[in-house]
């Protein structure tokens, strides 16, 4: 496990350092939106605009110097923002540790947003599910296109970029270190809260299609 990304949820945050002991990067998006909570309504564009230079910067170096230079052009007109952004800036760049093709899918959790947002619609149009193996039969197959679009069709993270994660993780290896922390790192996978949808999905799906003993053949289809 390399990165957790999710919003700022304590209990979420805490599951992650206690069970995957990873690195947690806080989303982005969310962190602009709870801002704007911070600041009178007319200064939210200019709050946003501000936040935005930070998490789009050239590289991590880059992005701390941009982080101080906001921190102290709000701190006059909108200290709150500016005083949870110092305290945020670690969580809020650690996407930066990561190869510059990941950067636009590790700063966010956009991806499982719009995922739920089309679960909601589709739902709507159904109303009232009849009973739990309909709500099973649309969720998981909504899920599993989704899962095989990123996959197949437009790749959630290319292989190119993947074997930058290798390679350096490789790096680490040859360098040596706690053979227990070696053998937790011999897979890459980075954990959102898509993977985490994903798998919370199959795994609910099999237990229901188990327990109402449906056929077999349906346990396989996540």
């Amino acid at each position: 496990m390399r990165l957790a990304v999710s919003d700022d949820h304590l209990g979420l945050k805490a599951a992650v350092a206690k069970v995957f002991g990873c690195p947690w990067h806080r989303c982005t998006v969310h962190f602009i939106r709870n801002m704007h909570g911070h600041c009178k309504k007319g200064q939210r564009n200019m709050v946003s605009a501000a936040l935005r230079e930070v998490f789009n910067a050239e590289d991590l170096d880059d992005a701390r110097e941009r982080s101080a230079a906001v921190v102290e052009r709000l701190t006059p007109t909108a200290p709150k923002v500016a005083a949870l952004l110092e305290a945020a800036e670690e969580d809020l760049l650690a996407f930066y540790r990561f190869p510059v093709a990941h950067w636009p899918k590790l700063r966010s959790t956009n991806n499982i947003e719009r995922v739920n947002k089309e679960i909601a619609r589709r739902s709507d149009v159904v109303g009232i599910f009849p009973n739990d193996r309909s709500v099973i039969r649309l969720v998981g197959a909504l899920l599993i296109e989704q899962n095989d679009e990123w996959l197949l069709t437009r790749g959630y993270l290319s292989k190119e970029s993947i074997a930058l994660v290798l390679e350096d993780q490789g790096g680490e290896r040859k360098r040596g270190g706690d053979p227990g922390e070696m053998k937790t790192c011999r897979r890459v996978r980075y954990t959102t809260t898509r993977d985490l949808t994903l798998a919370s999905c199959r795994n609910h799906s099999r237990r229901m299609i188990r327990r109402r003993g449906y056929p077999d053949e349906l346990v396989r289809l996540g």
